[in-house]
């Protein structure tokens, strides 16, 4: 029977109409019945049908008029009992209405007063209980059908009892709300919603054992993510699943659903806490003007553009030799801010010709340089290539910035610059050197150019961003979903991680508050093991590690570091007015030497031998240090060289 009722999706409207009406007619009968004293012997006759008649109509008139028969009742809510009570205020208004003109035209009422209010409030109540009753029956068989699983909602809030309410109602769903837990001690042993609140760090045990918990629901906005990561750490070592909800700014059209209830991705446990930007300074910097951004259908790029275009620039180029990305972020953005004239070209950063045309029509304000070649081991076979993207693309857009009056290029590097192991950092290291020493080289009066004294060089430097193209993040969620294995290079090895928003946001207030010639780092936060990061997304995919998924280790590729730095050992780092970002104190290079060296790197590099290429490298940058690369035999020839000098 019980399968039977949760089989039928929603009551048909007459089905509905004819309860409504046999619930008014029993209703108002009850009502007589108990105004005359539980007899039916004394009841008049004539009042009974004439005045029973009259309430029926017009409350059943109302409920036709204000539709409340059309409302699906196992989804029956407060607000459909408010107009329930609507409509049967408007139903018994009505009634009275006749039952006073009758009175003043013939003398006589046709429906006791006592009995109109009697049967008001009888009518009522029965019809919102019964919609109840019906909801709860629907809910009942639905977990007999569906087997539903015992969760928890982390949060007792409004935000908490709408996703109970969504989950209880919702005949598709497999859960079945069991508790709150919340950290606030003054909500404990509350009821929210029909459910219990529970303390999350002195109950949930407890809680997991007694009901056989199968999920944890986070709706709670502003967990902290230190304690956030708790919560997920036990649960997981708990093999319970862990879901969210998310903000209601995400929510489609407005409204919860239970398909928006998604499972935990990594990505929310790593990112940090919100940083301080200061936005309004940004926004007064960039607004009209017109900047440039290299590299811009990047994971990097693209996010500078979206960031941009909200303050409201008067025109923005985005440049990139990728044209299928490039045209991607064109249609992406072609509706964003119509104010601001946006104009993609698909050039490449080396060809000097192409990018001083750019330039020279457009006079960019601001040139954001975030085209760059970013992956090791590509590089480490590609070190020619690295020479050409890395440090010949960037003297050409900061060469060009100079000359055609840019107020500030901003070069986007990385945390492989410090004390590189590899020629991907090594070039970047190269190319900050040469960023440097041109902004020094200005204030010097070492290079003479008319617009010398508008154009600041200004370098920011982070490490791995999550979920950028080609990170780590994407590889092993890539790799869960084929069933594994996940690959991982050493079980030691760890990086530091931040969101591209936050990684943007920081190139975009380097921007504005750089004076020149200054490398900004970001407190990147704790570094993350990548084994214990596999680890996790393993878990949060509801597999088990070792059972479901394995974790292999491929060993380190070329030129791979076991922990990445942000800071040169040398180096020191002053602060800003911002206490998450801080200017690395570096040595002062001689520009003219870093220029004549670039230009006989680049030369070189045209006649293919890499070695040679990857030795001068190591030469304008001695701290490094080959790793597990075919030129790790450079560096006992470097110092060779050194000691005989």
């Amino acid at each position: 029977m019980l399968k039977l009722i949760s089989s039928i999706k929603i009551l048909p409207r007459w089905i509905v109409i004819l309860i409504d009406s046999l619930i008014i007619l029993f209703s108002i009968t009850l009502a007589f019945f108990l105004r005359f004293n539980l007899s039916f012997e004394i009841i008049p006759e004539e009042q009974l049908i004439k005045g029973g008649l009259l309430f029926f109509s017009f409350t059943l008139f109302a409920i036709i008029l204000n539709k409340t028969y059309s409302g699906i009742i196992r989804y029956t809510t407060l607000e459909d009992g408010v107009r329930i009570l609507y409509t049967t205020t408007f139903g018994g208004a009505l009634a009275g209405l006749a039952n006073y003109i009758s009175f003043y035209f013939y003398g006589n009422t046709l429906l006791p007063v006592s009995v109109l209010i009697i049967g008001y409030f009888i009518t009522t109540l029965f019809l919102f209980f019964y919609r109840l009753a019906v909801k709860y029956i629907f809910s009942f068989a639905s977990n007999l059908k569906y087997g539903r699983l015992n969760s928890i909602i982390f949060g007792a809030s409004q935000l908490g009892i709408l996703t109970k309410h969504i989950i209880d109602n919702d005949p598709h769903s497999n859960m079945k709300v069991v508790a709150y837990i919340d950290d606030d001690i003054r909500k404990v042993g509350k009821n929210y919603g029909g459910a219990r609140i529970y303390h999350a760090k002195d109950d949930l045990d407890y809680l997991i054992r007694t009901y056989n918990v199968h999920k944890v629901i986070i709706t709670s906005q502003d967990i902290p993510l230190k304690r956030k990561n708790e919560l997920v750490d036990f649960c997981l070592k708990h093999d319970i699943e862990v879901q969210h909800v998310p903000p209601a700014y995400r929510w489609v059209n407005g409204e919860l659903s239970l398909n928006q209830i998604r499972n935990l991705k990594i990505e929310d446990l790593l990112g940090r806490e919100s940083i301080k930007i200061e936005n309004h300074l940004v926004k007064s910097q960039l607004q009209g003007k017109c900047i440039m951004i290299t590299g811009a259908a990047g994971s990097i790029g693209s996010e500078i553009a979206r960031q941009v275009i909200q303050n409201s620039p008067g025109k923005i180029l985005l440049v990139d030799q990728a044209e299928t990305p490039l045209f991607d972020l064109e249609d992406e953005i072609k509706y964003m801010v119509p104010a601001v004239e946006k104009i993609c070209l698909l050039a490449d950063v080396t060809h000097l010709e192409r990018i001083e045309g750019i330039i020279k029509e457009h006079k960019p304000n601001f040139i954001f340089h975030a085209a760059a070649y970013k992956h090791v081991p590509l590089m480490e076979q590609n070190p020619i290539e690295a020479v050409h993207g890395n440090i010949w693309g960037t003297k050409v857009v900061a060469d060009l910035a100079l000359k055609y009056g840019a107020e500030k290029f901003v070069m986007v590097s990385t945390d492989k610059a410090v004390n590189p192991t590899n020629v991907m950092g090594a070039s970047k290291r190269i190319a900050e050197m040469y960023v440097q020493s041109m902004n020094s080289a200005i204030n010097n009066g070492e290079i003479q150019n008319g617009n010398a004294e508008h154009c600041k060089f200004i370098t920011t430097r982070f490490g791995n961003v999550l979920g950028s193209n080609g990170s780590v993040i994407p590889l092993f969620r890539k790799q869960i979903e084929m069933g594994g294995p996940v690959t991982v290079t050493h079980p030691e090895i760890t990086r530091f991680f931040m969101t591209i928003a936050e990684a943007c946001q920081l190139v975009l207030e380097a921007g504005v508050m750089g004076k020149g010639g200054e490398i900004f780092i970001f407190d990147m936060g704790e570094a993350i093991k990548i084994h214990d990061l596999a680890q996790k997304m393993i878990q949060l995919s509801g597999y088990k590690v070792g059972r479901d998924i394995t974790i292999d280790y491929s060993g380190l590729r070329p030129g791979e570091k076991l922990h990445e730095e942000l800071l040169n050992t040398k180096e020191k780092t002053i602060p800003t007015h911002n206490p998450k970002i801080m200017i690395a104190k570096v040595r002062e290079e001689d520009f003219e030497k870093i220029h004549l060296s670039i230009l006989d790197l680049v030369q070189t590099s045209k006649e293919g031998d890499e070695n040679v290429v990857v030795a001068k490298m190591k030469r304008m940058v001695p701290e490094f240090i080959s790793n597990q690369s075919r030129f790790e035999k450079l560096d006992l020839e470097v110092k060779a060289l050194k000691d005989l000098a």
